[in-house]
């Protein structure tokens, strides 16, 4: 693990478990003894399978697959607005949001506005602006995206995610959608990459609050 990341880029590593062994996971969480760490794609399968002591000392969410390891710190003045556009982009919208909330930051989460019933969005407009920083989550089309680009004076970062029929199943329509946006200012993450998107919009705070 390189426990060295946080004084050089400002963002502690995180332990993406997809791909590693329950052991494996044992192991590094031995290691990292009382240092602070964020835990991704964590199945509910991997989890029963690591010992009770390192269970309980676990804050799990199922819906997005994180995990905390130590205390989270006490969230800033400042955070990032989530803006998913169906609840089958909740898993990866939490994943950013607690994301957000691991580093310090507030994340708070409007779920179900996408494009189909734009009303919906519209209703929460004056709050989605309020926020410097706006995270969209979005499948299909990924309509959302240029939408929110168009409407708010935010930095909108896009997560394409993969949901969808057809065409759209795997993220790749909405990716295509957010990376031939003609609304300026729309930053686009991998498919399914929450935690990036976080991570960037952690630095973009940040930066911000050093002016």
């Amino acid at each position: 693990m390189d426990w060295a990341r946080e004084q050089r880029t400002g963002l502690a590593e995180a332990l993406m478990c997809e791909g590693k062994t329950a052991g494996q996971i044992d192991g590094i969480l031995a290691e990292a003894g009382e240092r602070r760490l964020l835990l991704t794609r964590l199945s509910a399968e991997k989890l029963a399978s690591l010992p009770a002591s390192r269970r309980s000392g676990l804050d799990y969410d199922s819906l997005s697959r994180t995990a905390y390891w130590g205390e989270t710190p006490p969230a800033a003045a400042d955070g990032a607005v989530i803006v998913c556009a169906g609840t089958s982009d909740l898993p990866i919208a939490r994943e950013a949001a607690r994301t957000l909330v691991f580093f310090g930051h507030h994340g708070p989460l409007i779920a179900d506005v996408g494009v189909a019933g734009l009303w919906r969005l519209m209703e929460r407009l004056e709050e989605i602006r309020s926020y410097p920083v706006v995270i969209a989550v979005a499948g299909m089309e990924g309509a959302l995206f240029s939408v929110l680009a168009g409407l708010t004076a935010s930095v909108v970062i896009a997560v394409p995610s993969a949901v969808g029929y057809g065409v759209a199943a795997g993220g790749q329509a909405a990716l295509h959608s957010a990376l031939a946006s003609c609304a300026p200012g729309v930053l686009t993450v991998n498919i399914d990459n929450g935690f990036g998107a976080a991570c960037s919009a952690i630095k973009i705070l940040r930066l911000r609050r050093d002016l």
